[in-house]
This record gives C-alpha cells, structure tokens and sequence, in this order.
C-alpha cells in the first residue's frame, strides 16, 4: 500500500509552542487518514509462493493491500464505450424521426428508463467508492497539514525568510516540492509497468496542455509582457522594501548593541566615584611624611595616577550591563585595587659616624620607599573578564559606547583654527598667565594629543581637551588642577576651592578654564583655555577640538558655555 510520509517531531519541537497548533493539526489528520484508510473493503486475491527447497507451489488466498484510487463517477460512468454507442444512435434518431411524434415519444421513454438505470448504477459505484472518497480526502489534508507544519518549522529555523513575503512564497513552494519527492520516494517499486504506462499517458497529457497554453499565450503575448513586467516590478519594490527594513534593523541593531546601556548621570555618578578614589590616593601618597613620621628619608617610584573614563566605563558595562551608582560600588572597588598597587618598603642602613673625638660610631638610618604601580584598566580586562566579556568591552571601546563627549571628550567643531589678527583684548582685573597662553597658543596644529594624553599616563589615545590644559598648567608650574575628565574631576576641583564663575562671569582672564556643555544637559562636555575677551566674544585655546589644538572664539552669553575655572597665579 502507498503511504502518506509521515512526520516525525522531537520531544523540543513538541514543546515549541510556536510549532505546537501546526504539528496538532498533523496528528489529527494523520488520525483521520488512518481510520479512512482502514474502512476501505480489502479484495482477497489469490498469492503463489514457491518453496526455494522442494520447489513446491503453494496457494493461498491474501488480502489485497492496495490503495485504490477515487475517480469522478460521473466521467468514469459518462466516457464508457456503452453510453458513447447509445449517445450516437439516440443523435441519429431524433436527426431522422424528428416529425414521428410517436417514435419521438417512445425514444424520451426509452431514454427515460436508461437514465433511470444508469443513475441507479452510478449510485450504487459511489456508495462503494465512498471509503476511496473519504481516504483520499483525509490524506489531502494530511499533505497540507504536513506542508503547512515544516513550513513553520523552517520559519523557525530561519527566522529572517519571515521578513520578505516572496521568500514566504518561495518557501513553501520549495516545501511542497521536496513533499512531493519524498511521497514519491516512499511508494512500493511494484506495478513497473503500469506506471510507466500512466507516466506516457501523464506525459501525453502534459504536453497537449502545455502547448494549448503555449498557442493561447502566444494569441495574448502582449497582456503576457505586461502581467509580466508588472510582477517583476511588484517583486522589485517588496525585495527593496524587505532589504531597507532588514538594514534599518541591523543597523539599529549595532547602534543599541555598542551604546552604553546605563543612563547618563549614572555613568557620570560612578565615573566621579572612581575619580574621588584616585583623589584619595593622591592626597594619601601626599601625606605620608606626616602619616609615617620618623624616618630619616623617603623616596618614590610613583607612575601617574589617572585612568581613561571610556576603559571604566567599557569594563563595568561589559560585567554589569546597566549599572547604576549604588550598584557599581563592588566593582569600582575591584578594578581600583587591580589598577594600583601602593607599596611602602622600610629599609634601615647601618651607618657609622666620627665624632669629634675621631671615634668612630654606628647608628640605623631608615628609608621609606614608596611605590606606587598603575596598571591601565585597558591591561587589566583580559585578566579580569570572560572571554564572552572582553567581546563586549571590546565593543565598547571602539564605539566609546556612542557617547564620546559623556566624559568631557572634546569638541566636535571640524572647522579651521581661528586668526587673531585685529583683535583688541579688554584686560579684566584679574592679572591671567599671558605666558601660559603664548605655550598654549604654541600648540596650534598638533593633532591625536599624543604629547598631553602620554604625559597624563595614558597608552594610547583618549578625549584629551582635559589633558592638554593639565599639560599646560604642569609646564606653567602648576601641578594642580590635573584632570582627564571635565564633570567629574575638572569642574568639582575648580567649585570645591570657590574657583568657579558662571556663564556671563566678567572678570575673566588669560589662562582661566573654560567649560563647555555641548547637550545643554548640565555636565561638562569640552575644556580649554582663556586667552581674552574683546567684550562681546571670548577666545580660546583648545585641545581636541576636531582631534587638534584650535583657536575658537565664542559669544559671551554663548548657550553652550557652562562656566570658567579660575586660576589663582
């Protein structure tokens, strides 16, 4: 008996519930077939074996297991040769007798009583084809319930063929194809002959279609063109609508997946924590002949204290996800202790001294070596992370998590540097630093910051605006304010000491900081320095604006101005 291939499903696909309704609607059609397929009547017919030993021939009577197939009982009972006879003689008959009403009469009697026969007989072979009928029908709805479940299968396994509705269609029909071949494939290899017989007439019929079809397009060839050109047309747009929507995804995509997933003042917050603690690391390395009195020297081996806002942010990012300022603490406080190792080593000589006398004496003279060493937190996230979460930091910092200016990272102005060329300075009350303008104004044209970000400490490039004006302060003399991040660290030093003026502040002078808030959202953005103001414009020198030192200038009541530094000389 030719079957059905049936489909089998996994104990995880039976649990998908995206596939559960179409592997339902399977199982019962698959019931259905089954019981159709058993009230079809079995024929008995009799079946020869042959003993391989003795050669004996045995008979026996065996149920035929064979699938018959349904037909139209109406064409099956019509197209006998029988009902073509009698269709010709009654066509004679009424072509020769049409004026002999009795003749005619008899005749529609005559055909009365056929009809009668032949429905009793067309009745009696639908009531036996009826369990063909039904077996038939239920097998066509186990096809489709078949096709109609890989098909959601295969959207499940790829889920993007769900974005293009040709792809859908183009699936499906790929689906139905290889159903087909695979029905095909699980029949008996029995009746050779037979099937090839139906596979001429097939062929026979196929090809008297296809060339009615081709002669009734070859008669409308134009509207042909045209339905053609205009299905083509329609494809186009849906692919090109289909490839925009997956691209305007994957882009979205790669945006949301590189942005730092933590909100602003968050990252902001913890990024002013890590800040302090370096603040109290510095100010501990610089208390400890007063915390560690008695000893006869000290010496430092110190690397800078400073870190990159990106590399922390990037780190707890890719361990925390969203963090929050409460919920960073545990980390801060890992990363800070992997980052800096302070180490304080006593070491005592003996000593002699002459007295005045000329007696020689030995006495203990004590060093206290400090050490401090700073590992960038760019060299500590291979030790520190997953492998799954280096990938992710690593993300991070190549996108700077979308948010470059977060951490005072500089100034996006791609324009040229500025000529000063005519410009009068209005002198406040304030005496400025003209010296430290000129070194700065000297920097004009460096671009990528490599001599203030490396002096800083880092090893490769930052946002460096705040590095350059530490630079210029260290070489004016001054070893504060040092700062890499504008919020978090420059603005806090300048308010903490009263060292701070507003927007619109008049007594500015050469040399005073100058922050900017670039978002108009309350933290500072970009830095540089003062040179002077004309009285309706404020100049400046600043590093990283467009990745190098700039002259710019800046309406007094410039929106974007968060305040000024004040430098005290």
């Amino acid at each position: 008996m030719n079957k059905e291939p049936r489909l089998r499903f996994t104990d995880e696909e039976r649990s998908d519930p995206a596939l559960e309704k179409p592997i339902r609607k399977v199982d019962k059609a698959t019931a259905k077939a089954d019981k159709a397929q058993a009230k079809i009547p079995k024929k008995q017919v009799r079946q020869k074996t042959v003993d391989p030993e003795t050669g004996k021939v045995t008979t026996k009577l065996v149920l035929e297991d064979k699938k018959k197939p349904p037909s139209k009982l109406s064409h099956a009972v019509r197209d006998t040769p029988a009902n073509a006879v009698l269709g010709k003689v009654h066509k004679e008959i009424r072509e020769t007798e049409q004026d002999n009403v009795g003749v005619e009469s008899a005749h529609k009697s005559e055909e009365a009583a056929e009809t009668g026969a032949r429905l009793v007989r067309e009745g009696y072979r639908s009531h036996k084809l009826k369990p063909y009928r039904k077996a038939a029908q239920a097998e066509q709805k186990l096809e489709k319930a078949n096709v109609n479940a890989l098909y959601q299968k295969s959207l499940r396994e790829n889920p993007q063929l769900a974005s293009n509705p040709i792809s859908r269609w183009q699936q499906k029909q790929n689906i139905k194809k290889e159903y087909a071949a695979a029905k095909r494939a699980g029949q008996t290899a029995g009746n050779t002959a037979g099937t090839a017989q139906k596979t001429r007439k097939a062929t026979k019929t196929v090809k008297e279609k296809a060339q009615q079809a081709g002669a009734f397009v070859m008669r409308h060839k134009k509207g042909f063109l045209v339905a053609g050109a205009i299905f083509l047309m329609v494809c186009m747009l849906l692919n090109t609508i289909s490839s925009c929507s997956m691209m305007a995804q994957s882009i979205g995509s790669v945006v949301s997946g590189s942005t730092y997933p933590s909100n602003d003042p968050e990252l902001v917050a913890v990024e002013a924590d890590y800040a302090a603690k370096e603040a109290a690391l510095q100010a501990e390395i610089d208390n400890i002949e007063s915390s560690h009195p008695g000893y006869d020297e000290y010496q430092y081996d110190l690397d800078m204290i400073g870190h990159d806002p990106h590399e922390l942010a990037a780190f707890l990012s890719a361990v925390l996800q969203g963090y929050t300022q409460q919920s960073a603490q545990g980390e801060l406080e890992r990363v800070f202790s992997a980052q800096y190792t302070l180490t304080l080593t006593e070491e005592v000589q003996i000593r002699t001294y002459t007295d005045e006398d000329g007696d020689e004496h030995e006495y203990e003279y004590r060093i206290l070596h400090v050490t401090l060493e700073n590992t960038p937190i760019s060299s500590l996230a291979s030790e520190l992370l997953t492998e799954d979460q280096l990938d992710i930091y690593q993300v991070y910092r190549a996108t700077l998590g979308n948010k470059p200016l977060i951490f005072g990272g500089g100034s996006p102005d791609m324009s040229n540097s500025e000529d000063l060329t005519g410009v009068e300075f209005v002198n406040g009350t304030r005496p400025g630093n003209p010296e430290l303008v000129e070194l700065a104004k000297q920097q004009v044209g460096n671009v990528g910051g490599y001599p203030y970000w490396s002096w800083y400490g880092f090893n490769s490039r930052v946002e460096w605006c705040a590095c350059f004006v530490s630079w210029c302060y260290n070489q004016a003399g001054k070893s504060e304010p040092r700062f890499a991040g504008c919020q978090s660290q420059g603005v806090p030093w300048f308010q903490s000491r009263g060292q701070w003026g507003a927007r619109g502040y008049e007594n500015i002078a050469p040399g005073d900081a100058i922050f900017f808030d670039w978002d108009l959202d309350g933290s500072a953005d970009h830095v540089g320095l003062v040179i002077g103001t004309d009285g309706s414009r404020v100049y400046t020198v600043e590093g990283n604006s467009g990745d190098a030192c700039k002259i710019k200038s800046y309406d007094l009541n410039y929106q974007c101005i968060k305040g000024y530094g004040l430098m005290n000389w």
